[in-house]
């Protein structure tokens, strides 16, 4: 099996500043909060931007998975299901690479 790489990135609604980092921090909070939770994840990071700059995107998720399938069990799981749920509404933007190590 090989292991892989899953980053995703998204922007994030919010009518004001604070309105977004209140956002960021919910995402933040609630991925966080799966860790240890889903079978064959072996790393995840949350990294919020620092930089501003406008072609920037708000949150970076960083997860390495023991395998392809491993993935798919996260893309499936309760945990990871909850937490697409609560946040929907709070994305504005996505993008998503997968790739091996």
């Amino acid at each position: 099996m090989q292991a892989v790489k899953h980053i995703v990135m998204w922007n994030l609604s919010g009518d004001t500043e604070q309105d977004r980092s209140r956002n960021i921090q919910k995402l933040k909070d609630a991925f966080e909060g799966i860790r240890g939770e889903i079978p064959g994840l072996r790393l995840l990071e949350i990294g919020v931007d620092f930089s501003k700059v406008d072609y920037a995107c708000d949150v970076v998720l960083y997860s390495e998975f023991d395998s392809v399938e491993a993935l798919q069990g996260y893309a499936s799981h309760p945990a990871h299901l909850r937490v697409r749920e609560e946040l929907g509404a709070l994305r504005i933007a996505r993008h998503q690479v997968d790739y091996f190590l």
